[in-house]
């Protein structure tokens, strides 16, 4: 299989006023709810550094209702006026995956620096035009891979890091993706339709196979095998019959750039079992993850391990030094935490020039790695990196 050309990573200048707060204007922040008002509003308003002046919704009626509700000075009909707008330094993108495409262009286009929510684009090709593009236009791009930010994950990155488990052989993951199950919730429907890009195996699976990566290193070669085994799916509430053409099970296996075999299965809806099970497998210990949700980025997780003579597994309680956003403690092991972690990084990447959040560039090379699946599914090739 053949891959595209890396995108060129461009470091853009810091902002010339660090101690002034970024502006942020968030696309797709609604009156009635949604992830933006579930997340990315309650993260930033608890981080100093941030300050948000501006919205955009679905109409200009529906912008004045959230500027209303949220007390946000500017309210935009469209994400195009936003972008626009001189009150705002970082545009975040958080509106369905097929509408990411005209909302990043616009930042963009506007040359303002843009955190777009995960998958970056509906398709890796689109990803590559988007990452491209901002390349091409020198502006700072983020994108919300947040799991990484997880403190527990980066507690299980730095025990493989540091040896605890030895060299790793091997390890297995299974998780339920909440969503693509038997029901779906109602305005939810769009999730169902393979080609808006919004599936199982882009959200749930990728946001968790970032941090998997993160922790153990990349895939070299895999193969792969997904299937759609519910056809036909219900809304809740009203029982009304939607088909599905979303896969809602995705099974992965290969080697790592350590030689480490890896096998993750995705399946849809919850289990009466485990609905997240992590475990690595290593030359002298192992360690188990174990969580409530297939949705690495929102999960509430427990990590045990065990190694030498160990008879068996203990708790290995995240030190307090992985809650190091003190403005967060609040929300710790609530949805906001990773993303207002992450927000935390953007600010540093903003004001000093640094990288730590993954860009647009970062986010191609993830899709890639989904295609890659996609593709070895579909032709039961064995696809290398």
């Amino acid at each position: 299989m053949t891959h595209p050309t890396e995108p060129t990573l461009t470091t853009a200048p810091a902002m010339t006023h660090p101690t002034a707060p970024v502006r942020v204007g968030i696309i797709g922040l609604s009156a009635r709810g949604g992830w933006a008002a579930q997340s990315h509003l309650p993260a930033l308003r608890r981080l100093p550094g941030f300050e948000v002046r501006a919205l955009s919704a679905s109409s200009a009626a529906s912008a004045r209702a959230a500027g209303e509700k949220y007390d946000v000075p500017f309210a935009y009909g469209s994400a195009a006026e936003l972008a626009a707008g001189d009150e705002v330094d970082l545009v975040v993108v958080s509106v369905k995956v097929p509408l990411h495409r005209e909302a990043v262009l616009a930042a963009i286009g506007a040359g303002k620096a843009v955190l777009s929510e995960w998958p970056l684009g509906n398709g890796a090709a689109e990803a590559e035009e988007l990452a491209a593009a901002a390349a091409a236009a020198g502006v700072r791009t983020f994108t919300g891979l947040q799991a990484r930010c997880s403190p527990a994950v980066r507690y299980l990155r730095d025990l493989i890091a540091d040896g605890y488990v030895g060299e790793v052989l091997s390890t297995s993951l299974v998780a339920s993706g909440r969503g693509w199950g038997p029901e779906f919730r109602p305005g939810g429907a769009y999730l169902l339709d393979r080609a808006n890009g919004a599936t199982m195996l882009t959200i749930p699976f990728g946001h968790t196979i970032d941090a998997f990566s993160m922790v153990l290193g990349e895939f070299t070669e895999l193969s792969a095998v997904t299937a759609t085994r519910r056809g036909t799916v219900h809304e809740e509430g009203t029982g009304r019959a939607t088909p599905m053409t979303a896969e809602d099970q995705v099974a992965v296996s290969g080697l790592l750039t350590s030689g480490a075999v890896a096998s993750v299965h995705f399946r849809g809806g919850l289990s009466r079992g485990t609905d997240f099970h992590w475990e690595i497998n290593g030359s002298h210990g192992d360690l188990v993850v174990t969580g409530d949700s297939g949705h690495l980025q929102q999960a509430v997780l427990t990590v045990r391990g065990g190694r030498g003579t160990d008879a068996g597994l203990a708790e290995l309680p995240v030190p307090s030094r992985y809650y190091d956003v003190p403005s967060l403690a609040d929300v710790a092991d609530r949805t906001p935490y990773n993303v207002g972690a992450q927000y935390a990084a953007v600010l540093a990447d903003l004001t000093e020039s640094t990288a730590h959040v993954p860009d647009f560039a970062h986010a191609a090379r993830r899709q890639r790695l989904l295609a890659g699946i996609e593709h070895a599914a579909t032709t039961g090739d064995r696809v290398t990196f």
